[in-house]
């Protein structure tokens, strides 16, 4: 029956007709935000005064009066119920690496024996869901299930369906971090603290910087009936068996290709749902691997774009099912074909419109880009471990340094001006390098600037951090991660720099006051050199324009002193190492306690992923892949016995000899399967009974994991003898290559 299966949804998968797609009327600028209680919307909806209130809290980080809640909540819910809402939501990120929600329908007794709608700003600041069986570390035990979601006014508010959605953070009963976004935006306040008083030195009017986010979205689109009949897929995210196909990614001629049509269909959908939720989506291509797509919006701050990017995965899911797939987001679903990532790119800017990252026009502007470039690079240097750690998981574990992603050493490709420029400030005299002719201002004495170009350089695919022209992009993110994580360990790691950078700055300007009186020259700019070469030589090491691939760049990275630590239990260790735990501290972000707390999820996590692939690979060997083999076995032993029958010994013999060999390969085979998985289960039975959740995902890494390759091959090969009609799951040729 399971090849009968196999065949029938290969076939329903090829006769499928792609979703006619009925588009609004309006241009897409015209539908934008539709579900969105953005600006417009509070300005139609709110009392002036109130939305003056809201903007405030929006653009300068005020905190919202509770007396305006109310007002705020009515105008909310008008414009829900007009558009068909009945319910509302909190809407969190908890440490699952999802999203939660539990929906309340705004009914109320109306104390008469009826019922009435209500939305007070009680409801709409703060709830009390049941947080028992979300993931905490061990903060608090199960039985304290209280836990509060706290509304956050900077992420606007939604419709999705009937419901109208809350983006809220989630903290325990004490008021420890339980989720991704309390974090996150404390690394984003302690950033815009440290990157202002910075900018300061050289534009006294800015009042605010803003960390910018433009994520890339890779993902598989795989038929959902070939997905239903692969258990592996349903329950992992991933094929744990299945041979190459003939023919994969190694013409090229995917990438960039013509979109398939039923594909097309699937993403002008989710562009238009993506769209009316507020999402900038700009950019849609095949990529690489086949199957293989990308999405990419356009760049917002980074606590609404990691918003809108899980929005975008849970609304990708709901859509593709429309049109008869399913979203494939795990780092590797297919071995022998490149993996998907989600690029982070990164910038600063100011509220004055200033690119932070970006070369400017004239010296000074040029020395404010030098002095974020390098302060950047030095918090990436300082914490290039915890980096790691940020983007680090059971799954993107596998797409890492696969000659398709960056290595699992973090580094910063900045091309060949921008490190000429950062050595010329390191070598020549400083003299030589600033020179002051009164009311002229400062004029800088390098060749690469002020000439410096967005997009002067090429790229470097190997790089897990590189510069761009105007931004950085932290390639090593994956593709199924919460943003939120390498964007708290990355803004905090720049705050911190920055922080650093400016005490030691504003400490020698008054000694340069005393030593250059009377010569003309401006201490402030003396001073900002001097920290600047010192901390250009210091974070010279993370600094790496080769190819990250290559044997000797993990010898060469190790000498470094950089993290070349490829154990993925090990790699969480770096967020309690002294210098991680003291800059989140000092920064506010987050306290031992509670990374002490999220360590223990991630061990947690990382076991019982390799947990339940490992049981599914057992499943799969012993009730799929073993009874199909032996079927076919006997069917050749049947044929061996017939042909001794119709023939003379000797011919019989001559005739039966390659089936007598598949005979003896499959029996082989099978038996080592056999073994194998009588192994896994066992070693599973001995790291299960470790009391340590730290220990034991180390069990699982080294003892576990390292047996699915041994038990894969002798499964692959058996695809290629068993007999094409028995194979009860889905090949590759099928999973990838189904329009």
């Amino acid at each position: 029956m399971a090849n009968e299966l196999r065949f029938q949804v290969v076939g329903e998968a090829f006769k499928k007709k792609p979703l006619s797609v009925v588009a609004p009327s309006e241009k897409p600028s015209e539908y934008f935000g539709r579900k969105v209680f953005n600006r417009q919307k509070m300005y139609k909806y709110l009392p002036k005064s109130v939305y003056d209130q809201m903007i405030d809290v929006i653009e300068n980080g005020t905190r919202l009066d509770r007396t305006v809640a109310d007002a705020v909540a009515a105008g909310m819910m008008q414009w829900a119920q007009e558009n068909g809402v009945t319910h509302y939501t909190h809407w969190f990120q908890p440490l699952t690496e999802g999203t939660a929600e539990k929906h309340d329908s705004f009914i109320e007794h109306d104390g008469k024996g009826g019922m009435i709608e209500e939305f007070s700003g009680k409801l709409l600041v703060q709830q009390e869901p049941d947080a028992s069986s979300f993931p905490s570390g061990g903060i608090r035990s199960t039985f304290e299930a209280r836990g509060y979601s706290a509304w956050d006014p900077t992420s606007p508010v939604f419709i999705m369906d009937d419901t109208l959605i809350i983006p809220t953070v989630f903290i325990s009963y004490s008021g420890e971090a339980l989720d991704y976004k309390a974090p996150l935006l404390r690394a984003l306040k302690a950033v815009n603290v440290a990157a202002t008083e910075v900018c300061h030195y050289f534009d006294p009017e800015v009042k605010k910087v803003v960390s910018n986010l433009g994520w890339e979205q890779e993902y598989f689109l795989v038929d959902e009936g070939l997905y239903a009949a692969r258990p592996d897929l349903l329950l992992t995210g991933r094929t744990l068996m299945g041979h190459d196909s003939a023919k994969n990614q190694q013409m090229d001629d995917h990438y960039f290709g013509a979109i398939p049509e039923r594909v097309q269909a699937f993403m002008k959908d989710l562009e238009i749902h993506a769209l009316e939720l507020g999402i900038p989506v700009k950019t849609r291509h095949n990529e690489v691997a086949p199957n293989q797509f990308e999405l990419a919006p356009i760049f917002e701050e980074t606590n609404l774009a990691v918003d809108h990017n899980m929005l975008l995965m849970s609304v990708m899911k709901k859509v593709a099912r429309k049109h008869g797939f399913r979203v494939l987001l795990h780092e590797k679903p297919f071995a022998g074909i490149n993996g998907s990532g989600k690029h982070n790119n990164w910038s600063l800017s100011t509220d004055t419109g200033v690119l932070l990252h970006a070369p400017g026009k004239t010296a000074e502007q040029n020395l404010r880009f030098a002095t974020f470039i390098v302060e950047t690079l030095m918090g990436v240097y300082r914490h290039n471990g915890l980096l790691k750690a940020s983007i680090m998981s059971a799954t993107n574990a596998h797409r890492l340094g696969a000659n398709e992603a960056p290595p699992a050493i973090i580094s910063s490709f900045l091309g060949k001006q921008v490190s000429e420029l950062l050595d010329h400030i390191e070598k020549a005299d400083k003299d030589d390098i600033l020179a002051f002719a009164g009311k002229q201002g400062m004029k800088m004495d390098i060749p690469e600037i002020p000439e410096l170009l967005i997009d002067n350089t090429d790229r470097n695919r190997t790089s897990p951090f590189a510069f761009t022209g105007n931004r950085f992009e932290f390639r090593a993110v994956g593709s199924e991660a919460n943003c939120a994580s390498a964007m708290i360990a990355l803004n905090s790691a720049v705050a911190e720099a920055l922080e650093d950078f400016k005490k030691r700055v504003d400490t020698r300007i008054p000694e340069l006051e005393k030593k250059l009186a009377g010569t003309g020259h401006t201490a402030k700019f003396h001073a900002i050199i001097d920290v600047l070469r010192e901390d250009i030589k210091t974070c010279k090491p993370i600094r790496f324009d080769g190819n990250g691939y290559s044997d000797e760049w993990k010898v060469e990275a190790a000498k470094r002193g950089l993290d070349t630590e490829t154990s993925c239990p090990k790699i969480f260790e770096r967020y309690l190492d002294e210098a991680s735990i003291k800059m989140f501290e000092s920064l506010g972000v987050m306290t031992e306690k509670e990374l002490e707390a999220r360590n223990e999820v991630k061990w947690e996590t990382y076991t019982k992923k390799i947990q339940i692939e490992a049981r599914v690979l057992g499943d799969l060997s012993m009730n799929h892949i073993i009874p199909v083999a032996t079927s076919y076995q006997s069917q050749l032993l049947r044929n061996v016995e017939r042909m001794c029958t119709a023939f003379p010994a000797d011919k019989a013999k001559e005739l039966n000899a390659r089936n007598l060999k598949l005979i003896e390969e499959i029996a082989q085979r099978t038996a080592t399967i056999e073994t194998k998985v009588e192994e896994l289960v066992e070693a599973r039975k001995v790291a299960n009974k470790i009391g340590d959740e730290h220990q034991k995902a180390i069990a699982y890494h080294d003892t576990i994991a390292p047996m699915f390759d041994a038990i894969r091959y002798q499964i692959d090969k058996l695809e290629l003898i068993v007999d094409d009609a028995l194979w009860p799951l889905p090949k590759y040729r099928e999973l990838l290559f189904i329009r």
